[in-house]
C-alpha cells in the first residue's frame, strides 16, 4: 500500500479542483489535437464525443502477471480511465519496480502520449519522476517511468497538518526551479496538484507526470506558464494552512468558506509565515489582484523561483533535545560503598558516620618501625638524584659531541603541512540523481555543526552497486597544489564507512571515475576519515566518493538507513 500511494501516477482524480490549478494547459507542441478549456471552465468538461470516443478505444485484455516486451511484469492496475490504464510493474531486466501506462495504439490520444514521454525523458532533470521508456509496440502504446516506494505524496503529508515554515519554503523553492528549467525546454505539466508532488524520506521533493498526465487527460490551454505557476502557488497556500484556496474540498482538504473569495494564509490560520504567505498570494493570479498590491504577481516559475531566492533563507527548527534526568551520587559518593542491604524494609541511611582511624604507633616498636622506614626513604631519595645527575651529564656529553661532527644543512626536519584552502565545492552525481547539492558548501564553511548529508538506503553497509554505486562531492583547490593527507568529518559512525579521493578535471568532471587518477582511500568506523598518500600528488579538483556508509536510526532529517553526512573537508599538502 505504501508504494501504491506513492508511484500510482494521479490522472484519475477529478475531485472538486477549481480552475487555477485545474485549468488547462499545453503539455506538448507536436500539433496533436487535444482538449482545449477556458479559464473559466474546469477540464473534466470535455465533450460527450471526445468521451466515446475515448471510452471505444479498450485495450486488450490486461491482467497481472503479464509482460510487456518480455521485460515489463505487471503486477497491479491503480488506475484505469478513458480508455488507457496504469499499472505497477516489475522491470525483470534491472530487477526494480516501475510504472507503466498502457493505451491502444487507435486511442486518439496515443500519439500526444508518446510525443509528450520522449519529450519528458529528454528533459532528464532528476527532480521530476523520470520517464524510462515509450513505446508502440503493435496494438499497444506504453510509457515506462520511475517507481519511487519510499516517497509519500503531498496530499497524504498535508493529511496530517500544515507544513513547517522551512518545509513550506523548501517545497515552492524546489518546484518552483523545476518547473522553471522544465519550461525553458517547452515543457508543461498543467496537472500540478497535491497528488503529483512527492516528498521523499530525505525531504526532497519530486514531481511526476510531467507532460504525460496532461496529454493523459488531453488537457491544453494559452498561458501554460501562468498556469503552472497558480497550480505552485495552491501548493504552497494548502502547504501553510492545511486548506485548499477555492470554495470546493479537493485532495482531502477542506476548501475555503463560500462567498469569502481568496484571502491570504496568514488571516486563514494563526502563525503562518508572512514571507511565505504574501508568495502564495504572489503566485496565486487572481486578475491581477495580490494579497498587499506591493508586489506585482508572478506569472511564470522562473519569476516565482527569483522571488523565493529573494527572501530571508527560512532555517530548519533546532533539534529538540530531551532534558537529561537529575544527576544521581553513586553509592560510593553517599558513603555506603561496600554496606549491606535494606533489611526488613528499611534503607540505610544515605550517610554513615565516618569511622575514626585508630590514633598513629605510639608504642616503642612502633617508633622504631617509623624511624627505619624514614631511614629506606632517605637512602632512596638520593641514590634516585645521583643516577638523575649521571645521566644528565652524559646526555650534556653526547649533544655536544654530535654538535661538533654535524654539518650545516644536514638532518633537517620536515615541516608540518600546510591546509589548502578550499575554493568552491559541489555534489558529484555521475548517475544523475543527486542527494542535497545545496548542502555542499556546509562541508567546508569552517562549522562543524553544518553539513552535507546523503539519502538513506536499505542496503549496506556496501552499497549495491546495481542500484547506487557511490555518493560524493567535487573540491575546486584553485589551482593545481600538492596533496600528501585529507581529512573528512563524518555525521554518523559504526561499521562502516569507506571514501576514497579522485583527482577531476573540473568542478563538474565528465569523465567517469575508472578515468580518474585515485589518490588514496580510507575505511573508519569512527567520525573522521583519514586519507594519506603513499606519494604527494598535485590536483585542482578534488573528488571525495563515498561506497560504503554505516547504518543510523531515523533522525530529524532522514529516516534509518544506511546513510552518511560529511562534516568538515580539509587537505594538506
Amino acid at each position: 500500500m505504501a508504494e501504491r500511494s506513492t508511484a500510482a501516477v494521479d490522472v484519475a482524480d477529478t475531485s472538486g479542483e477549481e480552475p487555477l490549478t485545474a485549468k488547462a494547459g499545453q503539455a506538448t507542441d507536436d500539433g496533436a489535437e487535444a482538449e482545449k478549456v477556458s479559464s473559466k471552465e474546469k477540464d473534466t468538461a470535455r465533450t460527450e464525443e471526445e468521451r466515446a470516443e475515448a471510452t471505444d478505444s479498450k485495450p486488450p485484455e490486461l491482467h497481472s502477471g503479464h509482460k510487456l516486451a518480455r521485460r515489463y511484469r505487471l503486477e497491479e492496475c491503480v488506475t484505469r480511465l478513458d480508455g488507457f490504464s496504469s499499472w505497477r510493474a516489475v522491470d525483470e531486466k534491472l530487477r526494480r519496480a516501475v510504472g507503466v501506462h498502457i493505451l491502444p495504439s487507435d486511442h486518439p490520444r496515443a500519439r500526444p502520449v508518446l510525443s509528450a514521454a520522449r519529450a519528458s525523458a529528454l528533459l532528464g532533470d532528476p527532480r521530476f519522476v523520470q520517464v524510462l521508456d515509450a513505446v508502440e509496440d503493435n496494438d499497444l502504446v506504453y510509457v515506462v517511468h520511475e517507481w519511487l516506494p519510499d516517497a509519500t505524496e503531498l496530499a497524504t503529508v498535508l493529511a496530517n497538518g500544515p507544513l513547517e515554515p522551512h518545509d513550506a519554503y523548501q517545497l515552492v523553492s524546489q518546484v518552483s526551479q523545476a518547473m522553471a528549467a522544465a519550461h525553458r525546454e517547452g515543457l508543461s505539466h498543467l496537472r500540478l496538484t497535491p497528488g503529483s508532488v512527492l516528498r521523499t524520506e530525505s525531504g526532497q521533493y519530486r514531481i511526476r507526470g510531467l507532460a504525460v498526465m496532461a496529454a493523459l487527460r488531453g488537457i491544453t490551454c494559452e498561458h501554460p506558464q501562468r498556469t503552472d505557476t497558480e497550480a505552485i502557488g495552491a501548493l504552497l497556500y494548502a502547504a501553510l494552512t492545511q486548506r485548499w484556496p477555492y470554495e470546493n474540498d479537493a485532495y482531502g482538504l477542506a476548501g475555503l468558506p463560500k462567498g469569502v473569495g481568496l484571502i491570504a494564509p496568514d488571516q486563514v490560520r494563526a502563525g503562518v509565515h508572512r514571507g511565505l504567505s504574501e508568495l502564495a498570494m504572489r503566485a496565486l493570479v487572481n486578475d491581477g489582484a495580490t494579497a498587499s498590491r506591493q508586489e506585482p504577481p508572478c506569472t511564470t516559475p522562473e519569476e516565482l523561483a527569483k522571488a523565493v531566492a529573494a527572501m530571508p533563507r527560512i532555517r530548519p527548527p533546532e533539534t529538540a533535545f530531551s532534558t537529561p534526568p537529575p544527576y544521581q551520587r553513586t553509592g560510593f559518593q553517599q558513603g555506603s560503598y561496600g554496606q549491606p542491604g535494606a533489611r526488613n524494609g528499611q534503607s540505610v541511611q544515605a550517610t554513615q558516620p565516618v569511622v575514626t582511624p585508630p590514633p598513629p604507633l605510639q608504642s616503642r616498636t612502633g617508633k622504631a618501625l617509623k624511624w627505619s622506614v624514614s631511614a629506606l626513604l632517605i637512602a632512596a631519595l638520593g641514590l634516585g638524584s645521583w643516577q638523575l645527575a649521571d645521566t644528565l651529564l652524559k646526555r650534556e656529553g653526547d649533544q655536544d659531541t654530535q654538535g661538533n661532527s654535524q654539518t650545516t644543512g644536514g638532518g633537517a626536519k620536515r615541516p608540518d603541512g600546510k591546509t589548502i584552502k578550499i575554493v568552491d565545492g559541489a555534489e558529484y552525481y555521475p548517475d544523475g540523481q543527486p542527494q542535497h547539492p545545496d548542502e555542499a558548501r556546509n562541508t567546508y564553511d569552517g562549522d562543524p555543526a553544518t553539513y552535507w548529508r546523503s539519502k538513506s538506503y536499505h542496503e549496506g553497509p556496501d552499497l549495491n552497486p546495481a542500484f547506487k554505486k557511490g555518493v560524493g562531492l567535487v573540491y575546486d583547490l584553485g589551482s593545481k597544489q600538492q596533496i600528501s593527507t585529507a581529512s573528512i568529518g563524518l555525521h554518523y559512525t559504526g561499521d562502516h564507512t569507506t571514501v576514497t579521493l579522485y583527482a577531476a578535471d573540473s568542478l563538474s568532471p565528465s569523465e567517469p571515475l575508472s578515468s580518474m587518477q585515485e589518490l588514496g582511500t580510507a575505511k573508519t568506523s569512527g567520525s573522521t576519515a583519514k586519507v594519506t598518500l603513499k606519494t604527494p600528488a598535485k590536483a585542482r579538483y578534488v573528488v571525495v566518493w563515498i561506497t560504503a556508509m554505516p547504518y543510523s536510526p531515523q533522525d530529524t532529517y532522514s529516516g534509518p538507513g544506511y546513510k552518511q553526512g560529511v562534516t568538515e573537508v580539509s587537505f594538506t599538502s
